[in-house]
């Protein structure tokens, strides 16, 4: 399984209503964290469950469901976390 594959079912968990992952590692090529062979991702996840938590607290929800990955297959991942009614605006 690809990492993108991998890093939708491991985000799976937090029921997103949309989700885009995005492989940046090609940018980061020669960069001490894509020597080990992990990737650089951008992550873009609209899910209910972020309703009423601050930035912080929905960033800890996505490296929570990311754990695994981020010791084998991530290197960085940045994060734009939002609730449906934020999508929409």
């Amino acid at each position: 399984m690809d990492r993108i594959a991998l890093i939708e079912q491991a985000l799976a968990a937090l029921s997103p209503h949309a989700l885009s992952i995005r492989d940046d590692s090609q940018k980061h090529a020669g960069h001490a964290g894509a020597r080990d062979g992990r990737g650089h991702f951008s992550v873009s996840i609209v899910a209910s469950g972020f309703e009423g938590l601050t930035a912080l607290k929905r960033h800890q929800l996505v490296y929570k469901a990311l754990a695994g990955l981020l010791e084998t297959d991530i290197h960085a991942v940045a994060i734009q976390a939002k609730t449906p009614a934020e999508a929409d605006r």
